[in-house]
């Protein structure tokens, strides 16, 4: 399976949603992250948006990647696909990020227009509801999005994928590890922090039990939200090997 998470603006979650939403439950796959700035933040392989010739001839080697298109590059790379006629089908789906701001939401309405142009079709494009307040109606929330779809439904858009404002995001976004991995950590922080003499490392293991504890809380929503998008019940979805 090939999966790009895009969208024309910045500060929608995409790194996100391929790192921590996508690359724990799709095993064997490989994060490509397409914008510059991202680059020291993945493992996998950067490329930047002018370079969709060697992007789509290294995704041929690959039998599963995560690609994050990065808003920077996004419209250098879209024209290079109206270039390599069909190209876009080398992605089984198009994954986009959305907030509630009405600036990201118009910058999404533009983003799945133009994959319509592109030729994708509806069924391999679904959005990923980001920042959600807690106890947010996502209709209401994205009322602009959602009406733009009654009017030209292009993409697959299910409420019950969303992903709720949470400071964990703030505190892994430098760190290697992903939030299934900080949520499964067997570390006893508490018998450490009883063990150290010095304030710096009690507060720096106490973070450390702070950032597990709402990773805990997270995961089985963000557990919720990949079921939603329903990428392994599509009938391209070949078998993930670990």
């Amino acid at each position: 399976m090939k999966i790009a998470v895009i969208n024309f603006s910045g500060n929608v979650g995409k790194t996100l949603v391929a790192r921590h939403l996508l690359r724990p439950r799709l095993p064997g796959a490989e994060l490509v992250a397409v914008e510059s700035v991202n680059a020291g933040t993945t493992d996998g392989t950067a490329l930047k948006g002018n370079q969709f010739g060697q992007l789509q001839e290294y995704l041929q080697t690959l039998e599963h990647a995560i690609v994050d298109i990065g808003a920077s590059n996004l419209e250098d790379l879209l024209a290079l696909m109206h270039r390599y006629r069909n190209s876009h089908e080398d992605f089984d789906f198009f994954l986009v990020p959305t907030v509630p701001a009405r600036k990201q939401q118009q910058d999404t309405l533009s983003t799945l227009a133009e994959l319509h142009r592109l030729g994708v079709t509806p069924d391999r494009i679904r959005v990923v509801f980001n920042m959600v307040e807690p106890g947010a109606d996502v209709q209401d929330a994205f009322a602009t999005l959602f009406r733009f779809l009654e009017e030209l439904p292009v993409a697959q858009a299910n409420p019950a994928c969303r992903i709720e404002v949470n400071e964990v995001f703030e505190r892994v976004k430098t760190a290697d590890a992903e939030l299934t991995a900080l949520a499964d950590d067997p570390t006893d922080y508490k018998a450490l922090i009883a063990r150290a003499t010095d304030i710096n490392d009690k507060m720096a293991l106490a973070s450390r039990l702070a950032t597990r504890r709402l990773a805990q809380g997270t995961v089985p929503e963000l557990d919720a939200c990949f079921a939603a998008l329903g990428l392994m019940d599509d009938q391209r979805a070949p078998e993930l090997v670990p």
